[in-house]
């Protein structure tokens, strides 16, 4: 049983305490902190947390925390993670695993260092849905794959979240904020990205939050909003993606990838679960079942199958291998847009071995 220790308890936490309350079976949160105390309070309270901690230097020095979860948002993902690096604790974090290339760059050489892992999100793609479109293509469903296509477009989140400034700010915008879900999923599926090209927008550079407790104020947008890339996969396919808070409305795929003998079509990424279409010139277009477990919403499963890997001694499937190349790729949009061409990336990436299909629901193999 490894145990977990928070930092940050925000919107998100709520879900990642639900499903290590009541999911996964070996791992327990033993303490939590949040710079918003009474948020921290009101989580021991409702999940029966053993401690509470004053700060996250008192979480790190804690002997009995395993893991440290780090909650907190993009732009204090680096020094969370630093912090408990220097202390000698392996971190599973949100995404992404920093809010620069520079910095993911820098917490993983301290990891080596160190000789501690990282991991993080997403780990939707270890759900139902990604592992499904997974197998298919491993099994020649569509033959080779050619190419694919990836869309995220909204209008922002200043009409609806109750304190959306830090999504235009460093460490926020389209591609860094949900972007992670559709790269991560795209490497699950066809593996590693050689290269890169992008180019960039920004066409609102002011946004007036029309939601609550902060309506009427004025974000002054610091980072690029929209984000057209193109990858080109080790495979020969090549992707594009575009991630956007600029769209008012589209009628786009989520994911689509396209092979020699059909298309799949790939659930929203940002779930576990979801249809999975087929389309082959001689059955057309049919859903396929989920061959795998977790099609609800388990935040979470990526920490217990971290805490599984360190219980075995083998590489998290959410490691920074993963990780830095995710956040290599998505910054690497915006590097080849100002540098006028394509980016070849530093990194490589193996995919790990698909998620096991025999185990009981809330063990990880």
């Amino acid at each position: 049983m490894k145990k977990i220790g928070i930092v940050g308890i925000g919107a998100i936490s709520g879900i990642y305490l639900e499903n290590i309350t009541n999911r996964f079976r070996d791992i327990e949160v033993i303490g939590v902190c949040d710079l918003v105390r009474e948020r921290a309070e009101n989580a021991v309270k409702t999940y029966h947390i053993p401690k509470l901690y004053e700060d996250m230097y008192e979480l790190f020095a804690d002997p009995e925390v395993d893991i440290v979860l780090n909650l907190t948002r993009p732009s204090e993902h680096f020094a969370v993670t630093k912090g408990a690096l220097l202390a000698g604790k392996p971190v599973y974090t949100e995404k992404p695993l920093g809010a620069s290339w520079e910095e993911g760059l820098e917490l993983v050489r301290l990891a080596e260092e160190k000789g501690l892992w990282i991991a993080g999100a997403p780990d939707t793609y270890m759900g139902a849905g990604i592992q499904t479109c997974r197998k298919l293509i491993d099994a020649g469903e569509i033959g080779d794959v050619v190419g694919a296509v990836a869309f995220m477009t909204c209008h922002g989140h200043e009409t609806w979240h109750p304190d959306p400034e830090f999504y235009y700010k460093f460490g926020g915008g389209p591609m860094l904020d949900m972007g992670p879900y559709y790269v991560t999923a795209l490497v699950n599926l066809l593996g590693c990205v050689k290269r890169v090209g992008g180019m960039t927008v920004t066409p609102f550079p002011q946004r007036m939050i029309t939601s609550e407790p902060h309506k009427g104020e004025i974000i002054h947008v610091d980072v690029p909003t929209s984000y057209y890339g193109t990858m080109e996969f080790a495979n020969g396919a090549v992707a594009s993606i575009l991630t956007s808070f600029d769209i008012y409305g589209a009628h786009l795929p989520i994911i689509e990838i396209y092979g020699t003998k059909g298309t799949l079509r790939v659930p929203d990424p940002n779930c576990f679960g979801g249809p999975v279409t087929l389309f082959t010139p001689e059955e057309g277009d049919r859903e396929i079942p989920l061959a795998f477990d977790y099609p609800e919403n388990s935040r979470g499963l990526g920490l217990a199958e971290m805490a599984s890997a360190l219980e075995k001694g083998r590489r998290p499937r959410a490691s920074w291998h993963q990780t830095l190349h995710v956040l290599e790729i998505m910054t690497g949009f915006e590097r080849a847009a100002k540098a006028g061409g394509y980016l070849t990336l530093e990194t490589s990436f193996e995919r790990e071995a698909p998620m096991a299909t025999d185990m009981p629901h809330g063990v990880l193999d």
